[in-house]
């Protein structure tokens, strides 16, 4: 691959100086931009065609370029894995799936596979967003981890503020819980090999179910997967562990991750008191404020971030993803504004 001509995020990874903070926004290729919502209307597809379709995938992928990004993310989603293992999700217009885990008979049947041979379309979208930027900027890959990816796997659906069916699951049969988060494990690690043999820079784990789960939960059940993935990609890439509205950032540190993503009611100063004064932190707008605004608060947030950041070993982002109806003008003014802070 060329060398990269913005080699701002690289540099912010390895917790160099830099003369701002790199930024780039999770589900910046989507919902909130018109260009992907007339692209959709246009296609009529269901999500799950669109994901597969590595031609259309990149070119979703490529379009925050034009808003100034300093790294593209690419378009895929996090439940793409589990239909070769034998638990596929469709999106009507959220993710379902008719083969939901009950028992440890379901489990049994989930199986182990070619990530290559299975699901080309991965490479392929990463060749073709790799050919088209030419080195102009990294390409950031990603996958759920494997907490989460059970809890929509038991749910059958996408959960919101609780899944009772998946946190009864953990509680009254422990050895299929094992056994599921065992298999999820081994295939987050050969997913993210593949996405990284196949030109991701960096790779960030999604632990988007952290909100449901008590302490003891997230240590006894989900620590332990994130720290045998990260154990398993280190030093091949630089690696991001981000968990949804996770406050205790001793746990991030404890991942293993070489950057942490923290949420926005704490400061990178705080979590750098927590976790090393050199930490590689990325954050931590509130993705809620973007979205309401009004825009003199977003820079008012923003510039207290990038302050608390100390221009070394800060990748800006949000605390968590882009909301639905977030305005895609206030994207771009965030964009702009932390390019010229």
């Amino acid at each position: 691959m060329p060398p990269l001509r913005n080699n701002l995020f690289a540099r912010a990874a390895r917790g160099e100086a830099t003369p701002r903070p790199p930024i780039w926004l999770m589900r910046q290729a989507g919902r909130t931009d018109p260009r992907y919502n007339a692209l959709r209307e246009k296609d009529g597809r269901p999500l799950e065609a669109l994901f597969s379709d590595p031609d259309v995938a990149a070119e979703v992928s490529l379009l925050p370029k034009r808003i100034g990004v300093d790294a593209i993310i690419y378009f895929q989603d996090i439940l793409t894995p589990l239909t070769p293992m034998g638990c596929p999700f469709v999106f009507r217009p959220g993710p379902v799936t008719a083969s939901p885990i009950r028992d440890t008979a379901d489990v049994a049947k989930l199986r182990r596979f070619d990530v290559a041979a299975e699901l080309p379309f991965i490479g392929q979208t990463f060749r073709n967003v790799l050919r088209s930027l030419d080195g102009e900027l990294p390409v950031l890959g990603f996958a759920g981890a494997p907490l989460t990816l059970a809890v929509f796997m038991i749910e059958g659906k996408s959960f919101g503020a609780s899944a009772p069916k998946a946190m009864d699951f953990f509680a009254k049969q422990p050895a299929a819980t094992r056994e599921l988060l065992d298999k999820l494990t081994e295939m987050t690690i050969e997913y993210l090999q593949y996405q990284i043999e196949s030109g991701a820079f960096a790779v960030q784990l999604f632990e988007s179910a952290a909100n449901l789960l008590t302490p003891a939960l997230y240590r006894s059940l989900a620590l332990p997967c994130q720290q045998r993935i990260f154990d398993a990609l280190r030093g091949r890439a630089p690696t991001i562990m981000f968990a949804r509205e996770w406050d205790e950032v001793a746990d991030l540190h404890a991942s293993g991750a070489d950057i942490l993503s923290i949420h926005s009611r704490g400061t990178i100063a705080a979590a750098r008191k927590v976790a090393g004064a050199n930490r590689v932190i990325q954050g931590n707008l509130s993705n809620q404020l973007l979205c309401t605004g009004p825009l003199d608060a977003i820079e008012r947030s923003a510039r207290a971030i990038v302050e608390s950041g100390g221009r070394h070993g800060h990748i800006f982002n949000l605390d968590h993803g882009l909301l639905r109806e977030t305005p895609f003008e206030h994207v771009e003014y965030l964009v702009r504004l932390v390019r010229g802070l």
